[in-house]
């Protein structure tokens, strides 16, 4: 990998409360390089948006934050608002869920995107609302000069959350987190989502990364893709390699659920037997090994490393696992071959 754009190393989130604490992300590392796609995939609770909103520095000041997030070589983790502000939407930016609640409802699509405009490139208001139309246009809105005098409610869904890109590109950030871009929108627009993001990341070599749960996405468009459960990483791979060969029992359990279309019946859709672990406590080992069809008494007893699921790679393998008993069956499913394409 070329220099990292987005390093992040042993990060742990944890928030307090008056009764427990609930250890949201544990010891979690990755790296996104310049105009790569990352795609970060697992069930709902796992520490996805968790680990953007603290890389975002947008927790609340009842998150604890341990570890390093450095943006382009420079420490942010713990750097002041004052400091974070001068980033956020420069340097940095993010695609918030559910536009219709991030997007202010009493001010214009065109004034919106302009505040981001003017703070950080110091545009007039008439320059920033001429720009606002070029990134309208740029993500695919018709009639953008029109458009940009519009509110939220006079925007169908897709067209909001195209808004929302709008907003986090406006000032070409480095990196763009891009959380759950296509939730609850129809395939044709889902599409034109994606069309858009791999447009920016060709024109601009803006690096992403994609939190989704979606696996036909993570297949379209991510090149690596990392894999959490209970708030810990379990898997990383190069996304043909995840989908051909995935070695934790995890991944391969989220693979073995996706529907295949045509010709199977009335097939149930196997599933992962047991519940998610409480977040109250992670344990000093294997936290899916309840849930384990493989597990033995050296999962229950030791937390396996985060390393290479071949012995002959290098210490800068691109496939790595947490588990003491990696798979090596492949796992066949209809994103597989979509992947290989």
């Amino acid at each position: 990998m070329t220099n990292p754009v987005l390093s992040v190393r042993d990060l742990s989130v944890s928030f307090r409360s008056d009764t427990r604490t609930v250890h949201a992300v544990d010891h979690l590392s990755y790296d996104v390089a310049p105009g790569e796609v990352l795609a970060v995939v697992g069930e709902s609770g796992c520490g996805k948006s968790v680990t953007a909103m603290a890389v975002m520095g947008l927790l609340p000041p009842t998150a604890r934050i341990e570890g390093s997030i450095r943006l382009g070589g420079t420490e942010i983790a713990g750097a002041s608002e004052k400091e974070l502000g001068r980033v956020r939407g420069k340097d940095i930016a993010m695609i918030f869920q559910e536009p219709m609640s991030s997007l202010n409802p009493v001010l214009t699509i065109g004034r919106q995107i302009g505040e981001v405009l003017r703070r950080h490139q110091g545009l007039s208001k008439k320059e920033a609302r001429a720009r606002a139309v070029e990134l309208l246009d740029l993500v695919g809105i018709p009639a953008p000069a029109q458009r940009v005098d519009e509110y939220p409610h006079q925007l169908s869904g897709g067209m909001r959350q195209r808004v929302m890109i709008a907003i986090a590109v406006a000032c070409d950030p480095s990196v763009l987190i891009a959380d759950e871009p296509t939730t609850a929108l129809d395939v044709t627009v889902q599409a034109g989502i994606l069309e858009v993001l791999q447009s920016l990341r060709e024109r601009l070599g803006t690096a992403i990364v994609l939190i989704t749960h979606d696996l036909g996405v993570v297949a379209d468009a991510a090149d690596r893709v990392l894999v959490m459960y209970a708030g810990r990483p379990v898997e990383q791979a190069p996304v043909h390699e995840l989908f051909a060969e995935p070695r934790h029992p995890y991944t391969r359990g989220l693979l073995g659920a996706v529907l295949r279309p045509g010709g199977e019946g009335k097939r149930r859709l196997p599933e992962i037997p047991g519940l998610v672990p409480s977040l109250d406590a992670q344990p000093d080992a294997c936290n899916f090994a309840p849930r384990c069809a493989h597990a033995d008494d050296q999962c229950t007893t030791r937390r396996p490393g985060f390393k290479a699921v071949s012995l002959d790679a290098g210490a800068d393998a691109a496939h790595r696992a947490a588990c003491w008993h990696p798979q090596e069956t492949p796992v066949l499913t209809p994103t597989t071959q979509e992947a290989g394409q």
